[in-house]
C-alpha cells in the first residue's frame, strides 16, 4: 500500500489517534491486548504481573503508542525477568523468528505478518499472527462506535482543515482507523489516513519533505511520536497522558495559531516537551 497524497496547502500538520484524538487507549489495551496476551502467551498463572507489564508498555511509560508487536516484545522481556514470574516457574519466552522479523520489516502490521507466515510456516510466528487477529476481533466487539473524540478536538480540526493538509498518522490497522474517523464524522477532516499497514509514523510523517522548515507539525501522545517528528524535523505537540482535555484546549487557544504564525518553534516548543517528559517514566515501577 503506498500513501495517496498530493500536498493542496502551505502546512502540514499530522495527528495520531488512539489515546490521542480517541479516549480508546486504556479501553483498547485492558480490555482486549492484554487478555489476548495472556490467553496466547501461557501466562494465566502469573496474569496479575502481566496486566503490569502491558499496562506499563502501553499506557505509561515511554513505550506507550509503539507498535503492537514490538509492545509484546517489551512486554514478555520485562516479565521474563521479573523475580515473582521466575519463582513461580513460568518460563516467558519470546520467539527468536519474532524477533527476527520485527528487526527487518517496516510495515509492521497484520498483511506483513500473514506474508511471512506463508512463507515461513514459523510457529512462533503464526501464534504471533494468531493474537495480533484476536486483538482486532476484541476491538470490534469491545470498543465499537461509542468513543468519542476528546473535548475540543472537532474545533481544532476545523481551524486546521482549510490552512494545513492534515494526516491522520497512527500505528493502528487502517481499517480500523477509517472506521473510527467516519464514524465520529472526523474524516472530513483530514486529507489521508496512514494506518500500520503503510509503514512506520516517521515513514508517513516523511511526508514534510514537500513542506519548508517549520511547517510540519505532529501531534501525539506517546514519546514514538515526538521521535517521528524529531526523524522528519517536524515540529511536536504532545497531548499529555491523562490531562488529554487540557492540551486540545491549549491548542484550539494557543498553539494552533502560534504553528500557523511561526512562533511555535523554539521556546515555546522546549516549554511543552519539558512538561510532557515528566509524564511518562522509562523504568517500571516494580524495579
Amino acid at each position: 500500500m503506498k500513501i495517496d497524497f498530493t500536498p493542496k496547502h502551505e502546512f502540514l500538520i499530522g495527528i495520531d489517534s488512539d489515546g490521542c484524538v480517541f479516549d480508546t487507549m486504556e479501553l483498547k489495551q485492558k480490555e482486549c491486548f492484554t487478555p489476548n496476551t495472556v490467553r496466547f502467551w501461557g501466562l494465566q498463572g502469573v496474569s496479575k504481573y502481566a496486566r503490569e507489564a502491558c499496562d506499563f508498555v502501553n499506557l505509561y511509560s515511554k513505550s506507550r503508542g509503539c507498535n503492537r508487536f514490538l509492545a509484546l516484545i517489551e512486554e514478555l522481556d520485562w516479565l521474563a525477568k521479573r523475580p515473582e514470574v521466575l519463582a513461580r516457574g513460568v518460563t516467558v519466552e519470546v520467539p527468536q523468528s519474532l524477533r527476527d522479523w520485527v528487526s527487518r520489516e517496516t510495515k509492521l502490521g497484520n498483511p506483513a505478518l500473514i506474508a511471512e507466515v506463508e512463507r515461513t510456516n514459523d510457529a512462533g510466528l503464526k501464534k504471533t499472527l494468531e493474537w495480533s487477529l484476536a486483538i482486532n476481533e476484541f476491538v470490534d466487539m469491545i470498543v465499537g462506535t461509542g468513543v468519542p473524540p476528546f473535548p475540543c478536538v472537532r474545533e481544532c480540526l476545523s481551524k486546521m482543515q482549510d490552512r494545513a493538509d492534515v494526516l491522520v498518522v497512527s500505528a493502528t490497522p487502517q481499517d480500523a482507523l477509517v472506521r473510527e474517523w467516519e464514524e465520529q464524522d472526523l474524516f472530513k477532516y483530514v486529507a489521508t489516513i496512514c494506518g500500520q499497514e503503510l509503514g512506520t509514523k516517521k515513514e508517513s510523517l516523511a511526508l514534510s519533505t514537500k513542506y519548508n522548515k517549520d511547517q510540519t507539525l505532529m501531534i501525539g501522545d506517546a514519546p514514538g511520536d515526538h521521535k517521528a517528528a524529531v526523524a522528519n524535523n517536524a515540529l511536536f505537540y504532545p497531548i499529555n497522558p491523562g490531562a488529554e482535555e487540557a492540551s486540545w484546549k491549549r491548542l484550539k487557544e494557543e498553539a494552533v495559531e502560534k504553528f500557523f504564525n511561526n512562533t511555535f518553534a523554539g521556546k515555546y516548543q522546549e516549554e511543552l516537551l519539558k512538561e510532557f517528559n515528566k509524564y511518562l517514566p522509562s523504568t517500571p515501577p516494580w524495579m
